[in-house]
């Protein structure tokens, strides 16, 4: 199977601490079938505006399904 590429919408507070080092995870809904090794591509938004920044790729190492530790079923925490 082939690696997705996932270009994400990301507000401004949270890109800035993705961008900073401090932030290295993604809770999203997962309708679009997340696998580790697929590659995530970060772009900033205000109020889902598109700012133009984006952070460079970063490939999924790590997934934690919901439905179990409090995380709705349907959702997932994606960690590079």
């Amino acid at each position: 199977m082939s690696r997705q590429h996932h270009h994400l919408k990301t507000e401004t507070e949270y890109y800035q601490a993705v961008e900073k080092g401090v932030k290295k995870f993604e809770l999203r809904k997962n309708d679009r079938d997340f696998q580790i090794g697929d590659m995530l591509y970060l772009e900033e938004t205000v109020n889902g505006t598109y700012t133009g920044r984006k952070l460079s790729p970063m490939e999924i190492k790590y997934i934690l399904h919901g439905g179990k530790y409090g995380l709705d079923e349907g959702h997932c925490i994606v960690c590079w």
